[in-house]
């Protein structure tokens, strides 16, 4: 069944990744005052990481579930596992963002300058590198499967941009619990 229009799975994908990460970057450089969202608790704010460090290693756990799947021919299992693995990115994002926008910022490393520098931002920054280059594939890979039959799906690019996105996802992940590991356990 189509809930996609195959024409127009690239203007999707490119309005969705534009919107998301515009939201992202705006979150991220407190341009969204926190008036907007409503207010929690301090303890609340504070157990969000914890919850998305659990949330990044569930979904590491999803993506290869999906992608051990699908090489083995089972298309409803990597189904599963690929809708839970958006869901659990989207069920981050939205925890990431709101803690963004409510706290006004990213939170600062409390480390030592030299693991700040030669070690902290080297990672974050290839994590978010990966996490921008993730949307718009994961996006893209989404849609077609949306939008074609599974009988139709391999003649599209589907397995080629969700190999990809797999792969930089779960790089992302892990790099997003390294860096809650120097965050909130090692400093």
């Amino acid at each position: 069944m189509e809930y996609v229009p195959r024409e127009r799975v690239t203007p999707l994908t490119a309005v969705l990744s534009v919107v998301s990460l515009a939201v992202v970057f705006a979150a991220a450089g407190g341009q969204i005052p926190s008036s907007t969202v409503p207010t929690a608790p301090e303890w609340v704010l504070d157990a969000i990481p914890h919850v998305n460090v659990l949330i990044s290693a569930t979904a590491i756990g999803t993506i290869t579930l999906g992608w051990r799947a699908i090489r083995r021919g089972d298309i409803d299992r990597h189904r599963v596992a690929m809708l839970a693995s958006f869901g659990l990115f989207a069920a981050f994002l939205t925890f990431y963002l709101y803690r963004l926008v409510a706290t006004g910022g990213p939170q600062s490393f409390p480390g030592p300058e030299t693991v700040y520098q030669f070690v902290y931002l080297p990672i974050l920054a290839i994590h978010i590198f990966l996490a921008i280059v993730c949307v718009p594939l994961v996006y893209y890979a989404l849609l077609l499967a949306f939008a074609y039959p599974v009988e139709e799906l391999y003649q599209t690019s589907h397995a080629r941009f969700g190999r990809l996105a797999a792969s930089l996802w779960l790089i992302s992940f892990s790099l997003g619990i390294v860096v809650y590991l120097l965050l909130h356990v090692a400093y």
